[in-house]
């Protein structure tokens, strides 16, 4: 499937793992939020669930200008937090994979085709490896913020 669009939004992240599910849950709202506020022509979101840093971020189109991955970040704020950061930005360390890849390098890489910021929220809990699915509610009602921040960033 070709992501032809100047703006893509990226949610990743496992909803079998607690917490770790906030960019796909980010991404659905934006799709339901849009069947009656469209977001532009230029706009395609896109749930990668885990693959984001394989299949996603390692495949740019020659289309893109920008890039937002929305997905959680550990950076030392309370729970439900929600922070913009660019891609030197990102704490080192710790925005990997719940299977310890890490996602750093790849951003690094993507970022010099097109412009690429993460919206990153503070987890509560990530339950990798048990499965407990279902966002806590400080990571839940952080939605909102993210969606208002990605409406912005999408210029609606």
């Amino acid at each position: 499937m070709p992501y032809d669009a100047e703006i893509i939004v990226v949610g990743c992240g496992n909803i079998l793992f607690k917490d770790d599910g906030f960019g796909p849950a980010v991404i659905d709202a934006l799709n339901e939020l849009s069947k009656e506020n469209p977001l532009p022509e230029n706009t395609m979101t896109l749930d990668a669930g885990t693959g984001g840093p394989h299949f996603v971020f390692s495949l740019p189109n020659e289309s893109w200008k920008k890039m937002i991955v929305v997905d959680i970040v550990q950076f030392g704020a309370d729970p439900g937090t929600i922070r913009v950061f660019g891609v030197d930005e990102l704490p080192k360390g710790s925005y990997e994979n719940v299977h310890s890849w890490p996602v750093n390098q790849p951003l690094h890489d993507l970022s010099k085709v097109c412009k690429v910021i993460v919206v990153g929220c503070q987890p509560e809990s990530v339950s990798a490896p048990e499965i407990e699915m279902g966002l806590t509610k400080s990571v839940e009602n952080a939605i909102p913020e993210a969606i208002k921040i990605i409406l912005k960033e999408i210029e609606v």
